[in-house]
């Protein structure tokens, strides 16, 4: 096992060696995650994203565009019917 040591700023910010980051497959704007043990240990590692962590992130769509989405629903399930239709000999 290493040790690799980073300074922490009086701030509270911590540069994660690059040995760290390369091994973790990390990037900047990924988000850490810090997890405490039961025994009192901490670890990092790359924080997942989780689908409540990206709620939000896509604005919804307008009335009109839901409208427009569920016509191409409707379309799509009366093609895929005929289809169907047509492959049992009717």
């Amino acid at each position: 096992m290493r040790e690799l040591v980073s300074t922490m700023t009086s701030k509270g910010q911590v540069t994660i060696p690059v040995e760290i980051r390369r091994r973790l497959g990390m990037v900047p704007t990924d988000k850490v995650a810090f997890v405490l043990t039961d025994d009192g240990h901490a670890k990092v590692r790359p924080a997942r994203s989780t689908l409540e962590s990206v709620i939000g992130s896509v604005p919804p769509l307008g009335d009109r565009d839901r409208g427009d989405f569920e016509d191409l629903i409707e379309e799509a399930m009366e093609e895929e019917a005929e289809r169907i239709v047509r492959g049992m000999g009717g």
